[in-house]
């Protein structure tokens, strides 16, 4: 009984992330996740009462793919170069498994700031301690001296816009060659690294 609870709920969160993804919090319907999800729409409110709770844990899901590495990574024992590379190896994994990611966090995140605000504190994600140790890499001369919000946000720029501007670059730089496309996107990661690690390095 449990398995068949757990596997209508899977199919119920798969169907909404997709709908939800075309249509956003305000266009998606009920109805329509339910169609989707191949089951009627009295089942559906039976697991999730409103869309609101539906989205919350979708978005709940989406953010939870999105911070929690970040931290286990930072707080490894290791050089901090190897923790950048490690970073940008399991971002950009991330969004070539998830391309949708980007451009429906910041459409949602526009829409309403405190929904999103509210799951990042949830999840217990903090940029305070990760600052501390960009600064430490800095005072034990591992890097270079530099405003340590500046690194994470060149870091995170750097992985994440090409996925938030993909029909953009497919266009305007391949001419919607797609094989092109997803070349460039599979080099990406080797890319980053050394543009970060070039950058970051003492002379």
């Amino acid at each position: 009984m449990n398995t068949k609870k757990d596997n209508t709920e899977d199919k119920i969160l798969d169907a909404a992330k997709n709908v939800f993804i075309k249509k956003g919090m305000e266009g998606a319907r009920m109805q329509e996740i339910a169609n989707e999800a191949g089951i009627n729409k009295a089942l559906l409110h039976y697991y999730f009462r409103s869309k609101d709770k539906l989205f919350d844990a979708i978005f709940s899901k989406i953010i939870g793919l999105a911070f929690p590495k970040i931290g286990q990574i930072f707080q490894a024992d290791q050089p901090f170069v190897s923790k950048v590379e490690q970073i940008i190896d399991t971002y950009l994994d991330l969004l070539m498994k998830h391309p949708y990611l980007p451009a429906f966090i910041l459409k949602e995140v526009n829409r309403d700031p405190s929904m999103f605000f509210k799951l990042v504190l949830k999840h217990g994600f903090s940029i305070a301690p990760i600052l501390k140790i960009v600064t430490e890499a800095m005072d034990r001369g591992e890097i270079i001296r530099m405003n340590p919000q500046h690194l994470v946000v060149h870091v995170l720029s750097m992985c994440i816009f090409p996925f938030a501007a993909k029909p953009v670059i497919n266009f305007v730089l391949f001419n919607e060659d797609k094989q092109a496309t997803q070349a460039f996107f599979e080099e990406r990661k080797q890319e980053v690294k050394a543009f970060v690690i070039r950058a970051i390095s003492p002379e």
